[in-house]
């Protein structure tokens, strides 16, 4: 039987220090979590914290909570929250086929055009669906051109390798309206040391695309995906480096950041269409749908509460990039932009009564150095949020501590498991917790620390001490 230990505030010293932002009720840090954040050489001011039972009117801790900070991944609940609230948990996305010319028989005799409205979940098996749709509206053979119609979000310039220097990495990949398969490849390696080879394999499977495969190697497998040096451009990858033996099979996710969304799309169209038994030979490029346009047929996402809970459970940055777009286009009816999204979340939080002076939104996602938000504009927004509509689907798109998604490894012997709903949050010199815990006491809090320092790395022991603190007395 596990045996509580008694935990008590440290509230004098840390008011004398001045980093408690005062309020009804409000306290400084427990004890556990200072000692936490003084082991990982995290001072205090770096740390917003507020912790809110949700039917109180005041909050039980709010420390330095008025500072903006960057709040990581942590960002997606604002997204998702708002989403849910202003286009409802069963709104779904329409992806539509259009047909442009004459139709003799199964020979269309013209353009098919496909409209995007921004589906973050347009995955294979669901295009290939939509793919069926369209040869069961009677079209087998396209002898004009497939045209894309992005135009839900307005054209920009993207940089893949703006935030890290990396574009190969999935989380990458810039939004679109017409996003298809998180415009990522999945490569599978098997090596054969009988044959002395390694088979490469892609999904989704792609028309006219070559793979160069690595050489097998023996040895330890070691740093494995840095060995075989990548090289992805629009007619192939290649693998000009090894692959070890001792691996065994593996995948590895890359984003072909010199593909155009359209290059991308229209490659695995081409082959897609193939598989389902239509012909094609034309070409696949940007436009919009004409006036003389006949819709063919139209496919519906999964809805909006099964996308926000991949969004929050497995900290999905391109699907929660393509949510903040939705919002700007379904609430202001205009071609969606950042900027656009991120007006529509200040304007739903100011209708709430929150301050969200210290919001700074670039992507939604929190995969950014600039976004920002303080910790007690997020502690406010999570007790609204339990007190809404929507917040059976919200709560439940967060990792169960313990349990799932990013929170799955967390705390597992500790008597919070189980029982807190958790979102993290993790970039370089930042980690954050947002979320709730359900108390020993009965009682539901809100939780959110955000730390930005050097040494923030060092800060998952203050995190899980506050939560199991929250647990055990709240």
């Amino acid at each position: 039987m596990r045996i509580t230990r008694h935990l008590f505030l440290l509230f004098p010293l840390l008011i004398s220090c001045g980093v408690v932002t005062l309020h009804a009720h409000a306290a400084g840090l427990p004890l556990p979590v200072a000692a936490a954040l003084k082991q990982g050489g995290i001072p205090s001011d770096a740390v917003g914290t507020y912790v809110q039972e949700v039917s109180a009117a005041a909050p039980l801790i709010a420390v330095n909570s008025a500072s903006g900070l960057n709040p990581a991944s942590t960002m997606k609940l604002v997204t998702s929250n708002a989403a849910l609230d202003l286009l409802g948990p069963t709104f779904a996305w329409k992806t539509q086929a259009y047909a442009t010319g004459t139709q003799v028989g199964d020979v269309l005799n013209g353009d098919l055009i496909i409209k995007g409205s921004g589906d973050p979940k347009l995955v294979t098996e669901k295009f290939w669906q939509f793919l069926r749709q369209i040869r069961a509206a009677g079209i087998r053979e396209i002898r004009g051109n497939l045209i894309l119609d992005h135009s839900a979000f307005e054209a920009s310039s993207y940089d893949a390798a703006s935030f890290d220097g990396d574009p190969l990495k999935p989380y990458n990949a810039g939004p679109d309206a017409l996003l298809l398969n998180y415009k990522a490849f999945a490569f599978h390696f098997l090596p054969d040391p009988g044959r002395g080879l390694v088979t490469v394999t892609v999904d989704p499977p792609l028309a006219a695309y070559t793979i160069k495969a690595p050489v097998l190697s023996d040895g330890a497998c070691v740093d494995w995906q840095a060995r075989l040096l990548p090289a992805l451009d629009r007619n192939g990858a290649g693998f000009t480096g090894s692959f070890p033996a001792a691996c065994g099979e593996k995948t590895w996710y890359l984003h072909p950041y010199l593909m155009t969304h359209a290059e991308y799309f229209g490659t695995v169209f081409r082959q897609l269409w193939t598989d389902v038994g239509g012909v094609f030979k034309g070409t696949a490029s940007n436009g919009v749908v004409t006036p003389d346009a006949r819709l063919v047929t139209e496919w519906q996402s999964a809805t909006l509460s099964e996308v926000v809970r991949d969004i929050n459970k497995y900290s999905n940055n391109v699907m929660a990039r393509q949510l903040l777009l939705t919002m700007a286009s379904d609430v202001l009816k205009l071609p969606a932009t950042p900027e656009r999204g991120a007006r529509v979340i200040k304007s739903w939080l100011a209708g709430k009564g929150i301050d969200a002076s210290q919001l700074v939104i670039e992507n939604g996602s929190g995969l950014s150095r600039i976004e920002r938000i303080s910790a007690n504009a997020m502690g406010r927004m999570l007790v609204a949020a339990f007190q809404s509509p929507v917040m059976p689907e919200f709560m439940s798109s967060l990792p169960l501590v313990g349990y799932d998604g990013t929170m799955r490894k967390r705390l597992l012997t500790q008597t919070v498991a189980g029982r807190a709903h958790i979102k993290t949050g993790s970039l370089t010199d930042v980690r954050a917790v947002a979320g709730y815990v359900l108390a020993a006491s009965g009682k539901r809090y809100a939780v959110v620390c955000i730390i930005n320092h050097a040494n923030a790395g060092s800060g998952q022991a203050a995190h899980d001490a506050l939560l199991q603190w929250v647990y055990e007395n709240g």
